[in-house]
């Protein structure tokens, strides 16, 4: 393990092998903090992809909704008419397909097609249906939609941004908690002295640099690359 100077040189960049090992002796709070800085780059990078490759075909999709509508007792509430695209991108799209025809396909990633009676949800990984909540009311119109939607976009944006760095960082303690048993069989094996409490905090360490890559994944993703 590396004494207290390269403890201070080192455990505040978790990106080389000596880099991660600082950890193992460095204060806990100096890992949290850098587990911190991290989740807030993941949390950065799923809102500026929501933000650019979600939110701009959800707005166009409420647009081309009509002025009334709404789904009321597992019903959608619209006049049948052919199937219809709402709206659609490279990640998402929006039909209404009363029937569940097929009739409309569009190359996005993730189509939300809306039924009388169910949504279904297709992908990559094929398609799932979920029926319409039975004792809910649910706006599905122009009129409501395009207000609730600019209230609460910028809300949801920074809901999905907290919700990145709390579960980051709970995903982190629970995935060192288990890595921390070999990392101690290893130390054990290579006669060096480590804590329970130094295996758990180098486990943590280590996990950052494949969250660095994992950002820059979802923007190499959102940019189409």
């Amino acid at each position: 393990m590396p004494d207290g100077s390269e403890t201070k040189k080192f455990a505040w960049q978790p990106l080389t092998f000596r880099g991660v090992a600082a950890f193992a002796r460095a204060p806990l709070r100096r890992l949290l903090l850098v587990q911190f800085i991290f989740a807030a780059l993941v949390g950065i990078s799923v809102v500026w992809f929501l933000d650019t490759a979600w939110f701009p075909t959800i707005h166009e999709a409420i647009q081309q909704l009509p002025s009334k509508g709404e789904i009321d007792r597992g019903k959608l509430d619209w006049p049948e008419q052919p199937p219809r695209l709402l709206a659609s991108g490279h990640f998402l799209a929006f039909i209404v397909d009363l029937k569940h025809t097929g009739k409309i396909r569009t190359p996005a990633q993730i189509q939300i097609e809306l039924g009388r009676d169910y949504v279904r949800f297709i992908s990559l990984f094929g398609y799932m249906d979920r029926l319409y909540p039975a004792d809910w009311i649910i706006l599905c119109n122009r009129t409501e939609l395009e207000p609730w939607w600019g209230a609460w976009r910028p809300p949801i944006l920074w809901i999905s941004f907290g919700a990145m760095i709390v579960g980051f960082m709970v995903i982190w303690a629970i995935v060192a908690a288990i890595y921390c048993a070999p990392i101690r069989l290893v130390g054990f094996f290579a006669n060096r002295e480590i804590s329970a409490l130094e295996s758990w905090k180098l486990a943590g360490a280590v996990l950052m640099p494949g969250t660095l890559l994992m950002c820059f994944a979802i923007f190499l993703f959102g940019f189409g690359a």
